[in-house]
């Protein structure tokens, strides 16, 4: 079996950049810093079915992204989840929440209509993540 990103996941994101174990992507939503991490392991559904090894890179890499967004965004709390109920492929979601988002306090899913980046946005927001997760 051959690792591919879902469907709904390819068509609301953008990658950013592959990391050791997971693709770094960015939710196409220009109103939070939220991004995926999705496991390069063919039929993953669930972090408590990947071998130990792998569950620990996987939350290494959780980590490494939220101190990424929460110092580039200056974020007042992070927000980590693997929720799949809509998406059933493995993904962590990790977003950079502060009181003044468009969704704040509560949960970003469901809360308004996604803000799409436009293309000038998508390049330095993608760059700035680029360059941050390299750090």
């Amino acid at each position: 079996m051959t690792f591919t990103l879902h469907p709904q996941l390819e068509a609301d994101t953008v990658r950013v950049t592959e990391l050791g174990l997971c693709s770094l992507l960015l939710m196409n939503d220009a109103r939070f810093p939220w991004c995926i991490l999705v496991p390069r392991i063919a039929g993953a559904r669930e972090v408590h079915t990947l071998k130990s090894e792998e569950q620990a890179t996987l939350w290494r890499e959780v980590a490494h992204i939220a101190g990424t967004l929460e110092d580039a965004f200056d974020a007042q709390k992070m927000n980590i989840a693997a929720l799949g109920n809509l998406v059933p492929q493995l993904h962590v979601h990790v977003i950079a929440r502060h009181s003044a988002d468009a969704a704040w306090p509560s949960p970003v899913w469901g809360n308004g209509a996604p803000a799409p980046y436009d293309e000038d946005s998508l390049a330095e927001r993608l760059a700035l993540l680029r360059e941050a997760v390299t750090r």
